[in-house]
């Protein structure tokens, strides 16, 4: 379907299109999972934007970009759009490489206005009559990014339009109903240009006059949504209803012919115009694959638990019996698992809001006060509190025990959101341990150990069950040893079958070296547990009975299991003993079902069954 004269069309059309581009998200969402309700809430927006901007040359900037399927649709990918998430498919966030009307890469929050300040910037030094257009969530404002760019923005005061789309009503709720009339009045060119003569004549009035004057319309601000923003030295337009093609149009326009920085405040319904999720604010966020008709979800039920739920019920019962023990999340309660815990202790237990570095710091400082914090962060989102944890918790040694939810592939959110680097971004931090359970038994052990540890631990675990568990029928994992208690930086062989090489592992790692290992049960099985401190003995021990190390982990190459594994061989003097890891490529991994994004990289188990045989036949092992 083509939309290239968006611009040219009636509001009743433009209407008519809202409404074909809701259904062409419900069908494709419906079938391959995505984010939906942000979505379906920001599609007359999308429209608006489309319509007043020009997409052409005006850089759209979409704050995490889970918000930017109509705009997908709108820039010529309507067929393209039914591979949305799958692999080899269209992404579920922006991506330049897909479409040169995507301005950014974009899966984390608060990026939108840096990139549009960053951009009115090389706009105004080129000289260029174009206009950066971020359109970003009231809960992306939770990030502090966001407000490190609007400070500076407010500096400069390049144009720039910053459209907020308030879902939630967060910000505008207590204001009330004369607010509102004021507010939409504010919206219109009418008063815009009434306000920028009154700001010229007041420059000609005597100070006593023009004092009483600023001080008349600083107090209808007072009592507006608009305040926090203007004193920032940003206009302000708003709340406009986001779903009103005249009213966003009217203020889009406005905006536009304004040549400085304005915040546009939209109120949308997240889910608008599916009766299911209209109005939700969590289970329809996020959606797997879901029956249209009935709302019920089309997911195959899994017979193990989810790592999120092992962590989850563990932390819960750890804190029933230990009022020390405090934990937060940041923004993903429900995700992380966190939610039970802020529900049974909401005086313990915390969602701070995309604020990952205070997360990390204040846990810090309940730390030294004497608690035991248990930080549930997704993996790729602790990257945004790297200087936190080595300034506040690491240089103190505080023991902050760092949860780490989605480690390892994720699948279908794809680059932005894949676990692949904590290991190698972590392992650098003096005072810091990491570890990784291969299984439910194992997990839970790790969390009763964390809770009394006197270090600061970071522990990573998979999205979805561990892989050991799924496998837990096969008879070669009866074969292998159970999981024994935790014991400081110490690992475990858990099964000799008496060859020269040796699948290591970490974490899930453990459960791909299962599969595999079903062809080679000569192999010496060892799950480290620790990859920092690594257990010396027990390595030194490998390196005289096994002269190959074939590594799993579901972690970087680079700086991960394998390298710390061959500089401890170095720093030892041990030769002779080959290290062929079987980590990810140094590469961005994809979207798209993790066993085909496995397949991709090399990684599924028959692929991996043909990498160990390749070796151990170069190496005269096989005969």
């Amino acid at each position: 379907m083509n939309f290239d004269d968006i611009k040219s069309r009636s509001i009743s059309e433009l209407k008519d299109i809202c409404e074909i581009l809701r259904k062409r998200i419900l069908e494709v969402v419906s079938a391959n999972g995505g984010h939906l309700s942000s979505n379906l809430g920001a599609v007359e927006v999308s429209v608006a934007m489309h319509y007043v901007f020009d997409i052409s040359k005006d850089p759209f900037i979409f704050d995490v970009s889970h918000q930017s399927y109509a705009h997908k649709l709108l820039t010529g990918r309507w067929e393209e759009f039914a591979s949305l998430r799958t692999f080899g498919g269209m992404s579920g966030y922006t991506k330049p490489c897909e479409s040169a009307l995507d301005y950014f890469v974009a899966g984390h929050s608060s990026t939108s206005i840096s990139l549009a300040v960053g951009a009115a910037k090389a706009i105004a030094l080129k000289k260029e009559d174009r206009l950066p257009v971020a359109l970003i969530g009231d809960g992306a404002l939770t990030g502090g990014m966001a407000y490190e760019a609007l400070n500076e923005l407010g500096e400069i005061k390049l144009p720039c339009v910053i459209v907020l789309n308030d879902n939630e009503m967060s910000i505008s709720k207590p204001i009330g109903a004369i607010s509102n009339f004021l507010s939409q009045k504010m919206a219109g060119q009418f008063y815009q240009k009434f306000k920028s003569r009154v700001i010229k004549m007041l420059e000609y009035m005597p100070d006593a006059i023009s004092y009483m004057a600023r001080r008349a319309e600083e107090g209808f601000r007072l009592i507006t949504p608009g305040m926090f923003f203007e004193e920032m030295g940003l206009d302000y337009i708003g709340p406009v209803d986001g779903h009103d093609l005249n009213s966003l149009i009217s203020a889009f326009k406005t905006a536009r012919q304004m040549k400085k920085p304005v915040v546009v405040h939209v109120q949308t319904v997240k889910g608008k115009g599916y009766k299911f999720s209209e109005g939700d604010m969590g289970k329809w966020h996020g959606v797997g694959a879901f029956d249209v008709e009935t709302g019920e979800s089309l997911a195959k039920k899994s017979d193990q638990k989810s790592a999120t739920q092992i962590f989850s019920e563990e932390l819960l019962e750890i804190a029933e019996k230990n009022e020390r023990v405090v934990g937060l999340t940041a923004a993903m309660p429900s995700g992380t698992g966190m939610e039970r815990l802020i529900e049974r202790f909401p005086e313990r237990f915390w969602d701070v809001a995309i604020a990952e570095q205070h997360a990390v710091t204040s846990m810090a400082a309940m730390a030294k006060e004497g608690f035991k914090p248990f930080v549930a962060i997704y993996s790729t989102f602790l990257q945004r509190a790297y200087d936190q944890v080595i300034h506040d918790v690491a240089i103190l040694s505080m023991p902050v025990v760092f949860c780490m939810d989605r480690a390892g592939l994720v699948g279908e959110d794809g680059e932005t959101h894949q676990g692949a680097f904590d290991v190698s971004y972590l392992n650098a931090v003096p005072n810091l341990a990491i570890a990784a359970p291969r299984d439910e038994v194992a997990f839970r052990a790790l969390l009763r150990f964390g809770a009394t540890f006197d270090k600061p631990l970071a522990l990573r675990y998979p999205r979805g069950s561990f892989t050991a568990d799924v496998l837990r029928e096969d008879v070669l994992r009866e074969e292998c040893a159970k999981f024994e208690s935790v014991k400081f930086a110490k690992g475990q062989v858990c099964r000799d079958g008496g060859g020269d090489f040796a699948f290591v592992c970490f974490g899930d790692g453990f459960g791909d070296a299962l599969g595999v290992a079903r062809e080679f049960k000569e192999a010496v099985l060892v799950d480290l547990v620790f990859v920092k401190p690594l257990d010396a003995e027990l390595l030194v021990w490998l390196s005289q009975r096994c002269k190959t190390w074939f590594v799993f982990s579901q972690s970087a190459r680079r700086g991960g299991v394998g390298e710390i594994l061959a500089g401890f061989l170095q720093e030892k003097g041990i030769c002779g003993v080959r290290v062929v890891s079987f980590e990810f490529d140094d590469c961005f991994v994809t979207h798209g079902k993790t066993e085909l994004v496995k397949a991709s990289l090399g990684l599924d188990t028959a692929s991996l069954v043909s990498r160990v045989r390749a070796v151990l036949e170069a190496l005269k092992v096989v005969s």
